[in-house]
This record gives C-alpha cells, structure tokens and sequence, in this order.
C-alpha cells in the first residue's frame, strides 16, 4: 500500500530510521573513549546514512533509476549498521538483547525500503 507523503519526512521508513538513529546516538554514549573515532563514529554515521539516502531517494522521484539507487544506498547503510551493531556486541559494548531490538529495526527498515524498490513505479512520478 502506497503512503501519502507530502515529505520524506512524513514517511514511515524515514521515521523508524530516524528513531533507530537516535537509539543508537543515546547507547553509544556510554561506549569507551577510545572508540569515539572508530567503532561510535562508524554506526552513528551509517544510521544517520539510512536517513539522509531516504530523503535523497524523495527528491529524486522524478527518476526511476536514481530513486532506486537511493534506496539501494540506504539499504546498504543500514546493512552496515546491522554489522557495526554485532562489532558492538563482540566487543562487549552492547548487550545482546539491546542489539536484538536494534538488528529487529534494521530488519524492519530493509523491508520497509524493499518494498518501496519492488513498487518504485507507483513512487516515482514524471514532472507534470
């Protein structure tokens, strides 16, 4: 079922990807100093990434191909989100059962973006 959206940010994808950015923001607070560079920078950029190629993908309705390009790219920033959650959890960072509800919103997010590729035709439109 296609939504109506007067903006990417009236998007249900959008919205649980924003919340999945923000979950992680907040746990990732308590990761170590010495992973601020690389592991919180890591997961807090390719969360946010998954939001940003969202709305990107929305202004590019216009074009088919670049539309599905952006959910392509947004499908794999929160595929890489889901392997810096498990780095998160084999470093001891992360409780197993915090990620399990983080992977479940990547799991959710990829669907959600999976079935707005497998029905581009009936997102994209032509300028008028």
């Amino acid at each position: 079922m296609i939504e109506i959206a007067q903006d990417f940010k009236d998007l249900r994808v959008y919205k649980n990807a924003r919340s999945l950015a923000i979950d992680i923001f907040t746990l990732t607070k308590a990761f170590p100093t010495e992973e601020k560079y690389s592991l919180v920078d890591q997961i807090r950029r390719s969360s946010r990434s998954i939001c940003a190629n969202l709305a990107e993908a929305w202004r590019k309705r216009r074009y088919r191909a670049a539309f599905v390009s952006k959910l392509s790219d947004a499908e794999a920033e929160a595929c890489e989100t889901q392997v810096w959650i498990d780095f998160s959890v084999c470093c001891g960072y992360l409780d197993s059962t915090k990620a399990v509800i983080l992977d479940d919103q990547c799991r959710h997010i990829l669907a959600q973006i999976s079935i707005m590729i497998k029905n581009a035709d009936s997102w994209t439109r032509p300028d008028p």
